[in-house]
């Protein structure tokens, strides 16, 4: 009976592991839904300025503004966007494996990263990476302060010609059941392919003035953006892990509980025998 005990144990353990899961999908379901509203609302502007201001780029003379200015790449920074928590599955790690490659991929290069969130932290800690900074628990109440804090410093840094270029890696929320991990430029502002019929742009006021308003507008917008599709693509993916830990809980212990009916009726079948032979032995 000892080994039915031991079984009622570890089915009474994984049931409340399974409450947990099962609150932890509940919490990250209601949470998606806003995340995933707030993305969708602010992708399609900021997508359409990045077009914009990319063919803006490849036409106007880059003497224009600083943050057009392309130099030739000896300091590089890379901000890396993770989560604080784990329990998502594999979001944090594809995209740390792909951030790390990407430093490993420039040798000729001084590459820093500035991390936002704890998972990514600790990740450039324990490769002993050259960091520029760090953001914590941004996601816990994500506000647009957050990313025009990050995006201040980043242009203020490549206006003085600390760093010669800027990527971010984050993310993408495709969908509840889809997160892809991409590494896009920010700084300087990345140039389309011009094309043989070219359109020119008429400034008001003056292109001066206008890119001055303008493209420290969009480094806050593509930082802000890809916040908001990690936060999503975040609470997508622990939904998912929750999910499918769920599923595996009652999968256990289903397999568990037939187990330990198994064991009960060996134990109450042998001790039926031993009656019957005792039985048999005293008649």
């Amino acid at each position: 009976m000892a080994k039915t005990h031991d079984l009622k144990r570890r089915i009474r353990s994984i049931k409340n592991t399974m409450q947990v899961t099962k609150a932890m999908k509940m919490v990250s379901s209601a949470r998606l839904r806003r995340a995933q509203e707030r993305i969708l609302a602010a992708r399609p502007g900021a997508l359409a300025t990045r077009r914009v201001l990319s063919s803006l780029a490849a036409r106007a003379n880059p003497e224009l503004h600083p943050l057009l200015n392309q130099r030739p790449l000896r300091r590089v920074e890379i901000v890396l966007i993770t989560s604080d928590r784990g329990l998502c599955g594999s979001f944090n790690a594809n995209l740390l494996k792909m951030g790390v490659q990407f430093v490993l991929s420039r040798p000729s290069e001084e590459v820093s990263v500035l991390t936002v969130g704890r998972r990514g932290r600790d990740a450039v800690r324990r490769r002993r990476l050259q960091s520029s900074g760090e953001w914590l628990d941004v996601f816990r109440n994500l506000e647009f302060g957050t990313a025009r804090a990050i995006a201040e410093d980043l242009t203020r840094r490549y206006t003085n010609e600390e760093i010669d270029a800027v990527f971010i890696a984050y993310n993408e929320f495709k969908n509840v059941a889809s997160q892809k991990p991409v590494i896009e430029q920010v700084l300087p502002v990345p140039r389309e392919e011009l094309r043989e019929a070219t359109e020119d742009y008429i400034y008001e006021p003056d292109p001066a003035t206008l890119l001055d308003a303008i493209l420290p507008a969009y480094v806050r917008m593509e930082i802000w953006r890809a916040l908001l599709e990690s936060a999503a693509a975040e609470h997508a993916a622990r939904m998912t892990a929750m999910d499918s830990a769920t599923k595996n809980a009652k999968e256990l212990t289903d397999a568990l509980t037939l187990h330990m009916n198994r064991v009960r009726q060996a134990s109450i079948t042998t001790e039926i025998i031993e009656v019957v032979s005792g039985a048999e032995a005293l008649g």
